[in-house]
């Protein structure tokens, strides 16, 4: 049962603090100051499968399960998008026994930080365009106006959008676009921010289109910045609630990890390095994503160390990745086929110089056969691994994991993708090949464009941030397991200054999901007394 969060921001002597109700507080940036005591264990996972394997449920048990066993153990996860809860994934807050609460609240707007990010980012498109309207001093070239608007929700309708549709007084005809709020550069600026001017001067540096001469004009151009930043003021301080069992959970931003870089905050992580000596964090989708993307960009950004990874493996994932028909139904012979999808995001996570433990997540619709099949593999390939039971046992159901960890936990020196200072093409070509196992990589004669111009204007130092399906670790949904034999397509590369991101874009990746025939949002409900139902 949760307790009053004033108990537990006491019980650490947190003295900067706003609480949000009874059960939720945001901390002050003076208990965010970088000193890295804690250890940090990564959650990432196999090639999911789109209900997701279970990591923030993983993430959450294996934290409470290391406070079972004495250990000063927190968790820093990011914020849920409205998008998933309803749309495919429904809520995002852990599940069963293994959750972080309020989960109803968490998950519905919380302390209103996608909000203000929503806010701020519609701000510099109204100012993009007003600007243009009134004389365009900066001489942006309207089709080259690069920065969208947003919105928290899937709609596919707002792909492609026209503005400025009507009589001259509605501004200038031009083609628009939104992103779902968790793709907004500004999403990916919140998470990686240090303070207030870092924010200022990250949001000064958002490219908002180009002049006629292909020159960038800048947010701090048209005078967005300050105004944008005034109303992060809040959402910028990361927020603590707790887990089921009372486990200290800080909760902050929420960058996908198949678009953006798909980690919290950098705050965040500080705030609990600072509070906990175990931080059990996660990063989006495959190791192939949100891992190399904490690898490569946010322990560099952060000077942060990774000191264990737990990759989230499920029966059900293998048997998907095996090729079976029914993913409910026993398939032996599917998890032989489909474990060799496991074993390859264990040789990425072993790339980076970290020796991976296994989190075998038990769903209720695996047989004892297949758990034994699936550890026997296991064993035979001399994998450390754990049967996690932490959705039906919560914190019991994770001590194995969890003494696991604790002994495979190392000063760890991280081998990372590409050197910053390489050329843009040979750091995009290093993480196809050495992350996904690509021959190599077809870059369109739009992405080799975009690649000169990025570095003709000095951002050719940036981070590269891939925008890839989740699906598979190719850039091709469709090919399961272990692709091979491929090669990775790069249609357009964007530049996000802000955030330092250079974002090639793979395949069909969108920006803005679509919902599904039947979404989740028609099982979500609220009754007489105020109790919301459906979102689990």
């Amino acid at each position: 049962m949760s307790q009053d969060i004033q108990k537990i921001i006491d019980k650490f002597g947190i003295t900067d603090y706003a609480l949000y109700g009874k059960y939720a507080a945001k901390l002050g940036l003076s208990n965010c100051i970088p000193n890295n005591k804690g250890k940090i264990i990564l959650m990432t996972a196999m090639t999911p499968t789109p209900a997701g394997e279970g990591k923030t449920t993983t993430a959450i048990g294996l934290a409470q399960a290391l406070q079972m066993i004495g250990k000063k153990a927190g968790i820093a996860i990011r914020e849920p998008s409205l998008g998933p809860c309803f749309g495919v994934k429904g809520g995002a807050t852990g599940g069963g026994k293994s959750t972080v609460e309020p989960s109803d609240k968490i998950n519905l707007i919380f302390t209103g930080d996608f909000p203000a990010i929503s806010a701020a980012h519609n701000l510099l498109s109204a100012m993009i365009n007003n600007h243009i309207y009134f004389g365009n001093e900066m001489k942006i070239d309207v089709k080259k106006i690069a920065f969208p608007r947003t919105v928290d929700m899937d709609d596919r309708s707002l792909r492609s959008i026209i503005v400025g549709n009507g009589s001259s007084s509605n501004g200038t005809l031009a083609n628009d676009s939104f992103v779902i709020t968790a793709a907004s550069e500004i999403m990916a600026i919140m998470a990686l921010s240090n303070g207030y001017e870092d924010l200022k001067e990250r949001l000064g540096n958002i490219i908002v289109g180009y002049t006629r001469k292909n020159k960038p004009v800048f947010a701090r151009d048209i005078k967005a910045n300050g105004a944008m930043a005034a109303l992060l003021s809040d959402a910028l301080k990361p927020n603590m609630v707790q887990s089921i069992e009372n486990v200290p959970a800080i909760i902050h931003t929420g960058p996908f990890g198949n678009i953006a870089h798909g980690t919290s905050s950098i705050l965040g992580d500080y705030a609990a390095l600072n509070l906990f000596d175990y931080t059990v964090t996660e990063a989006g989708f495959g190791s192939d994503l949100g891992f190399e993307k904490f690898m490569d960009i946010v322990t560099r950004e952060a000077g942060l160390t990774v000191n264990a990874t737990v990759i989230v493996a499920t029966i059900r994932a293998m048997k998907h990745h095996g090729g079976a028909k029914n993913i409910d139904a026993e398939d032996i012979g599917a998890i032989e086929t489909g474990i060799q999808n496991l074993f390859a995001h264990i040789e990425i996570v072993r790339k980076f110089g970290i020796e991976p433990v296994v989190a075998l997540n038990i769903h209720t619709l695996d047989t004892e056969l297949e758990i034994k099949k699936a550890s026997d593999l296991l064993d035979q390939a001399g994998i450390k691994y754990a049967v996690s039971r932490v959705y039906s046992q919560g914190g019991k159901g994770g001590i194995e994991l969890a003494e696991k960890v604790l002994d495979s936990i190392k000063e760890n020196k991280i081998t990372y993708a590409y050197e910053k200072d390489e050329p843009v093409k040979n750091k995009i070509e290093k993480i196809a090949k050495r992350v996904y196992g690509a021959d190599g990589v077809d870059f369109s004669r739009e992405a080799l464009m975009d690649i000169k111009h990025a570095e003709e204007n000095g951002f050719g130092n940036f981070y590269i941030c891939m925008a890839k399906t989740q699906s598979s670790i190719s850039d091709n949904p469709l090919l399961i397991n272990v692709p091979n034999n491929f090669k990775v397509k790069v249609n357009s590369v964007i530049v996000n200054a802000g955030s330092r991101f250079i974002i090639p874009v793979l395949g069909d990746i969108m920006t803005m999901p679509g919902l599904p025939k039947h979404p989740a949002a028609e099982k979500i409900d609220i009754d007489s007394k105020g109790n919301i139902t459906g979102l689990s």
